[in-house]
């Protein structure tokens, strides 16, 4: 029996064209990103191909899209959300640069594509990542600010999902984690801040640059908060029962470094159950917006049922 996350997720697919929305926000995110960053040719030549290589290197920005989807929820301007969203991008991009890197993951392909290390060596690669996460605030600054929500609480925002208590915390934990027997609740923090973290300041970006109520950036955190978790136990399933092929990365390489996983601790139907569950605590937020998130509800039913 479908759990109430997927009866809901699939009600609103049934009405919400999700990747014709999909397509049309990446198009203008990338437009924007390709506005922000310097262009290719300026010098050090070398350090903007190499941002522009792993920004541009594909996939359905979705972290972009929730910003965009929460500003709409909210009755916001796209315009407005969009400089936000860029700069989630940029974040999650430096953070995919360095996750790849030899010292930390070791990967070798990303959405199908070699990792930057493998391009343009290991240094150019940690540069490059430095330099997107440094751009996202500078992105950020160009955000105008909003009568509850001022340039201090964007960059604090921005900052606080980045830095060592989230998004640097998770990956530590990970790393530390790496060959240890980990509990179920040890894995859920490194989840909460590797990859909860910025998916919920994505969707509580897209809300502020909407001057959003309280009450709506409570249930914005609420629903970003729960999207992250899921999709990040979605992403340990799809480790294991995937081909690399498919996924666009290297399959199995929790296992062959020892990482804990869900379905590692606790078995792949299980994990499945604890993403549905997920799921449904991400729909049940959005209860407050009254059928004026269908994006957000559609972005949470395509996490759900990925399958790469």
């Amino acid at each position: 029996m479908p759990t109430t996350a997927t009866r809901t997720g699939a009600r609103h697919q049934n009405t919400f064209d999700l990747n014709t929305w999909l397509d049309a926000r990446s198009t203008a995110v990338n437009k924007a990103l390709d506005a922000l960053l310097p262009p290719e040719k300026t010098k050090p030549a070398t350090i903007h191909k190499a941002m522009r290589y792993s920004l541009f290197a594909g996939g359905k920005r979705m972290r972009p899209a929730l910003t965009l989807a929460a500003a709409e929820a909210c009755g916001g301007r796209e315009a407005d959300a969009l400089p936000l969203a860029c700069a989630v991008e940029c974040i999650h991009t430096y953070s995919l640069i360095h996750d790849d890197l030899p010292a930390m993951d070791n990967d070798d392909f990303r959405r199908g594509k070699p990792t930057n290390h493998k391009v343009f060596g290991e240094g150019i690669a940690v540069l490059a990542g430095d330099a997107l996460l440094t751009q996202a605030f500078e992105i950020t600054a160009l955000a105008k600010g909003w009568p509850r929500y001022s340039h201090r609480d964007l960059v604090l925002e921005v900052a606080k999902a980045s830095g060592s208590l989230q998004l640097i915390a998770g990956q530590v934990a990970d790393l530390e984690g790496e060959g240890k027997k980990l509990s179920v609740a040890e894995l859920r923090y490194i989840h909460e801040r590797k990859t909860s973290a910025l998916l919920c300041c994505a969707a509580r970006l897209g809300g502020m640059s909407a001057n959003c109520t309280p009450a709506q950036l409570t249930a914005l955190t609420d629903f970003g908060y729960h999207v992250g978790l899921a999709f990040q136990v979605i992403d340990d399933i799809l480790d294991v029962t995937q081909t690399s092929e498919q996924l666009g990365k290297t399959a199995g390489k929790d296992i062959t470094a020892q990482k804990a996983t869900y379905p590692s601790i606790v078995g792949l139907e299980k994990s499945r159950k604890i993403a549905q569950q997920l799921t449904a605590k991400a729909f049940a937020a959005l209860k407050p917006f009254k059928g004026r998130a269908a994006a957000l509800e559609a972005l949470a039913h395509y996490l759900l049922t990925r399958d790469k």
